[in-house]
Protein backbone atom coordinates (compact mmCIF):
# COMPACT_ATOMS: atom_id res chain seq x y z
CA UNK A 1 0.00 0.00 0.00
CA UNK A 2 1.25 3.60 -0.42
CA UNK A 3 -0.64 6.81 0.14
CA UNK A 4 -0.34 9.64 -2.11
CA UNK A 5 -0.98 13.43 -1.41
CA UNK A 6 -1.18 16.03 -4.45
CA UNK A 7 -0.90 19.54 -3.48
CA UNK A 8 0.16 22.66 -5.42
CA UNK A 9 -3.30 23.45 -7.03
CA UNK A 10 -4.64 26.63 -7.28
CA UNK A 11 -6.30 29.41 -9.19
CA UNK A 12 -3.86 31.16 -11.87
CA UNK A 13 -4.52 33.06 -15.02
CA UNK A 14 -4.36 32.24 -18.53
CA UNK A 15 -0.55 31.88 -19.77
CA UNK A 16 0.31 31.50 -15.74
CA UNK A 17 1.78 28.43 -14.68
CA UNK A 18 1.60 25.59 -11.75
CA UNK A 19 4.10 23.36 -9.82
CA UNK A 20 1.84 20.32 -8.80
CA UNK A 21 3.40 17.63 -6.19
CA UNK A 22 2.94 13.93 -4.93
CA UNK A 23 4.09 12.94 -2.23
CA UNK A 24 3.85 8.82 -1.38
CA UNK A 25 4.54 7.45 2.01
CA UNK A 26 7.24 5.58 0.57
CA UNK A 27 10.00 5.26 -1.64
CA UNK A 28 8.45 6.23 -5.20
CA UNK A 29 11.57 3.29 -6.49
CA UNK A 30 8.79 0.66 -5.56
CA UNK A 31 6.82 1.47 -8.69
CA UNK A 32 7.46 1.08 -12.16
CA UNK A 33 5.23 3.66 -13.66
CA UNK A 34 4.23 7.33 -12.19
CA UNK A 35 1.41 9.19 -13.76
CA UNK A 36 -0.66 12.10 -14.06
CA UNK A 37 -4.46 12.64 -14.55
CA UNK A 38 -6.89 15.19 -14.56
CA UNK A 39 -10.60 15.17 -14.77
CA UNK A 40 -12.62 18.26 -15.73
CA UNK A 41 -16.24 18.85 -14.24
CA UNK A 42 -18.39 16.03 -16.45
CA UNK A 43 -15.67 14.53 -18.16
CA UNK A 44 -13.99 11.38 -17.73
CA UNK A 45 -10.49 11.12 -16.17
CA UNK A 46 -7.54 11.57 -18.88
CA UNK A 47 -4.24 10.36 -19.00
CA UNK A 48 -1.79 13.50 -18.88
CA UNK A 49 1.95 12.57 -18.34
CA UNK A 50 3.62 9.62 -17.53
CA UNK A 51 7.41 8.56 -16.88
CA UNK A 52 8.54 5.22 -16.54
CA UNK A 53 10.87 3.83 -13.96
CA UNK A 54 13.88 4.47 -16.02
CA UNK A 55 13.08 7.77 -16.53
CA UNK A 56 11.72 7.70 -20.08
CA UNK A 57 8.28 10.02 -20.36
CA UNK A 58 5.56 10.73 -21.96
CA UNK A 59 2.53 12.99 -22.24
CA UNK A 60 -0.89 13.52 -23.57
CA UNK A 61 -0.74 16.03 -26.85
CA UNK A 62 -2.85 18.59 -24.30
CA UNK A 63 0.04 18.58 -22.74
CA UNK A 64 3.24 18.03 -25.00
CA UNK A 65 5.30 21.30 -25.08
CA UNK A 66 3.50 22.93 -22.10
CA UNK A 67 4.10 20.40 -18.99
CA UNK A 68 7.00 18.50 -17.86
CA UNK A 69 6.35 15.51 -14.82
CA UNK A 70 9.71 14.70 -12.90
CA UNK A 71 11.05 13.15 -9.78
CA UNK A 72 13.02 13.64 -6.94
CA UNK A 73 13.31 9.63 -5.67
CA UNK A 74 14.76 11.57 -2.27
CA UNK A 75 12.22 13.06 -1.64
CA UNK A 76 9.47 10.49 -2.77
CA UNK A 77 8.10 12.97 -4.67
CA UNK A 78 6.23 12.86 -8.42
CA UNK A 79 5.69 16.68 -9.91
CA UNK A 80 4.05 18.15 -13.01
CA UNK A 81 5.52 21.44 -13.75
CA UNK A 82 2.45 23.36 -16.12
CA UNK A 83 3.16 26.29 -18.50
CA UNK A 84 0.80 28.17 -20.26
CA UNK A 85 -1.89 27.43 -18.54
CA UNK A 86 -4.92 27.60 -20.15
CA UNK A 87 -9.02 27.74 -18.89
CA UNK A 88 -9.34 24.13 -21.07
CA UNK A 89 -6.88 22.98 -18.51
CA UNK A 90 -8.86 23.40 -15.56
CA UNK A 91 -9.97 20.03 -13.51
CA UNK A 92 -8.67 17.79 -10.58
CA UNK A 93 -5.42 16.60 -11.39
CA UNK A 94 -4.46 13.26 -10.27
CA UNK A 95 -1.36 11.23 -10.05
CA UNK A 96 -1.22 7.70 -9.90
CA UNK A 97 1.56 5.18 -9.47
CA UNK A 98 1.82 1.87 -10.38
CA UNK A 99 3.54 -1.27 -9.19
CA UNK A 100 4.08 -5.05 -10.79
CA UNK A 101 3.24 -7.89 -8.07
CA UNK A 102 5.32 -11.15 -8.17
CA UNK A 103 2.41 -12.70 -10.52
CA UNK A 104 2.84 -10.08 -12.94
CA UNK A 105 -0.47 -8.59 -11.48
CA UNK A 106 -0.19 -4.73 -11.56
CA UNK A 107 -1.63 -2.57 -9.08
CA UNK A 108 -2.92 1.04 -9.29
CA UNK A 109 -2.84 3.79 -6.42
CA UNK A 110 -4.15 7.23 -6.32
CA UNK A 111 -3.77 10.29 -4.58
CA UNK A 112 -7.06 12.55 -3.84
CA UNK A 113 -6.50 14.96 -6.32
CA UNK A 114 -5.96 19.00 -6.47
CA UNK A 115 -7.83 21.24 -8.20
CA UNK A 116 -6.37 23.85 -10.98
CA UNK A 117 -8.61 26.43 -12.19
CA UNK A 118 -7.41 28.96 -15.13
CA UNK A 119 -9.64 31.93 -15.09
CA UNK A 120 -9.03 35.48 -15.71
Amino acid sequence: QVQLVESGGGLVQPGGSLSLSCVASRSISDFYYMQWFRQAPGKQREYVAGMLGGDSTNYADSAKGRFTISRDNTKNTIYLQMNNLQPEDTAVYYCNVRKRGPSGRTYDYWGQGTQVTVSS
